[in-house]
Parts: structure tokens; C-alpha cells; sequence
């Protein structure tokens, strides 16, 4: 298992000019580094992996290990939807010094079960660090099956799964068929503790870029098998992570990170800045919450 608790899906921060912003991601990297976060996936989805060249994504990869020198594990995404480049990168990914690889499912091509088995098993075999699976329907159209999951599982390096299916039958399936130390970690913060109170290891979160610690001690407390303690957190926090999802993600957590002083909210194209409602809606919320002052 790479690792239990809190994982962050890191934004990755952009200057004015649409270049990587270093300064930024320093100051985010020793963010998490010093509010205990358990692990830093980055150029993951969140990451904007999608809209930047495969020189800058294993840039930043590379630069985010050599900055968290080995405090926490990092998670370099690589998934993406052909295959042979997925390799490729995660090769590169592995050769500077990554801990594990968070493979999204192929989007768009909705690749069948036997043609996911084969993409999957081909990365895995093709570098000697660990993989997370990464099941999320409602932006690729392709969901893992549960079986599949399984046959997966049995590949010695695919060590877990991301669970954004927003489903808990499909997760206490998936806790039913994989083995019991093939990590399953929530994809959707919205329901953290429903997830981790039927078998979940943790999270792969959004939420965490913005309260890292509070993400954190949500999940240990399930981890401690405090559910009532982790509860209330999840139930307090709950309608600030719905204000980070008012537009697609990215959008608004890099919104909410500007409102906090962290990094400047650019994206870059078909991406735009938040629009002003949710800057007003995140504001509230982060007042509310004590975070921001009025």
C-alpha cells in the first residue's frame, strides 16, 4: 500500500504568462509538508496534467519530488488515454524519482473490459513502482468493473484503487473482491467517511489542497475507528465541498487558493477563472468556517 490517510491532488499554479509558477508550488508543497498530508499526487487531473506537454509534466513531477525530499510519498499521474504514451510517461516519471503512478482510465476511446486489462497490465509491467487504478465515469464514460478490479489486483505493482464513482455499493463490492491490503481510496470528498466506514484507506483529495489538515484528521479519525469524530468533520465541511465543485474542477479550488493568498487562480485554456458567484460563494463559506476574515 503506498500509502493510508490523506492524499492531495495538487493544483498545479500558473503565472499571469500561463507558465509553471515554482515560486507557487513551493509555497503549496511546504503547505502540505507542514499540515500533515499524507501523500502529494501530482499532474494528476486536478493537476491540469491534461493541458500541459509531457516535458513540463514530468518537470514538475521531478521538481515536487526533489521538494518534499522524501517526507511523504508522491504520486506522479500518468494516466492517460493511449496506452504506449502512458508508458512513456510513466517511465519517465519512475526515473525521477516518483513513489507510485495514478492511472486514470482511457477517456473517450471507451476501451472494453478486455482492452482496459491490457492497457493497465501493460503499464504496470513496463515500470517497477507502484500503481493506483483510477475509476472515474462521470469524466471518462468508462467505469472499472468490479471483476476487472479484481483481476487487476493480482498484478503485483497495482496496489489500489481511486474510487470516484460516487457509488458505496460499487465500493463495498469492491472491498468484497480485491485483496485486503489493495488500498481503496475515496475520489469524491463528499463522502470521505461513508467510503473509508466500509473498508476505505483514505482519500485522493481536492478538499485537501485548501484544508489539508482538517482533510487529514477526517481520515485518521476513520482510521483510528472514530466515525462519529470523522462524521463530524465531513458534515461541517460538507457545504464548502460542494462550493469547490460549483464549477468543474479545477475552477473553483484554485478560486478558493487565490481567496487564501496561495497561488494566483490561472488556468490554462478551455479552462477559466471562476466566475464571481463562486468566488463569492467560496469567500462565504471559507468565512464561515473561520478561514477568512469578513
Amino acid at each position: 500500500m503506498l500509502f493510508q490517510g490523506s492524499g492531495v491532488a495538487l493544483v498545479t499554479p500558473f503565472t499571469d504568462q500561463g507558465e509553471v509558477d515554482y515560486s507557487a508550488l513551493d509555497k503549496l508543497i511546504d503547505f502540505h509538508l507542514e499540515n500533515k498530508t499524507d501523500a502529494i499526487i501530482s499532474m494528476g487531473t486536478t493537476g491540469e496534467a491534461s493541458t500541459v506537454s509531457d516535458q513540463e509534466q514530468i518537470e514538475v513531477i521531478e521538481y515536487t519530488v526533489k521538494r518534499v525530499a522524501g517526507k511523504i510519498p508522491v504520486i506522479a499521474g500518468t494516466g492517460i488515454n493511449h496506452t504506449d504514451h502512458a508508458i512513456g510517461l510513466s517511465v519517465e516519471a519512475e526515473a525521477v524519482g516518483a513513489d507510485g503512478l495514478l492511472l486514470v482510465t482511457p477517456y473517450y476511446n471507451k476501451a472494453t473490459k478486455r482492452g482496459l486489462y491490457e492497457h493497465y497490465k501493460a503499464i504496470a509491467e513496463s515500470v517497477k513502482i507502484p500503481s493506483i487504478l483510477y475509476t472515474v465515469p462521470g469524466r471518462t464514460a468508462v467505469e472499472i468493473p468490479v471483476g476487472l478490479a479484481k483481476e487487476l489486483s493480482e498484478i503485483d505493482n497495482i496496489v489500489g484503487i481511486k474510487d470516484a464513482t460516487g457509488n458505496l455499493a460499487y465500493t463495498v463490492a469492491l472491498r468484497n473482491a480485491v485483496p485486503e491490503d489493495f488500498a481503496i481510496y475515496s475520489g469524491n470528498d463528499d463522502v470521505i467517511v461513508p467510503l473509508m466506514s466500509v473498508g476505505g484507506n483514505g482519500v485522493i483529495s481536492v478538499l485537501a489542497n485548501v484544508l489539508p489538515e482538517e482533510t487529514h484528521n477526517m481520515v485518521q479519525a476513520c482510521l483510528d475507528g472514530d466515525f462519529g469524530a470523522g462524521a463530524e468533520i465531513q458534515v461541517k465541511l460538507y457545504p464548502f465541498i460542494n462550493a469547490l465543485f460549483h464549477e468543474v474542477n479545477p475552477v473553483p479550488v484554485k478560486a478558493a487558493l487565490e481567496l487564501l493568498g496561495m497561488c494566483d487562480s490561472n488556468l490554462r485554456l478551455p479552462l477559466t477563472s471562476a466566475e464571481p458567484a463562486t468566488y463569492d460563494l467560496l469567500k462565504k463559506h471559507l468565512i464561515d468556517l473561520g478561514y477568512l476574515e469578513s
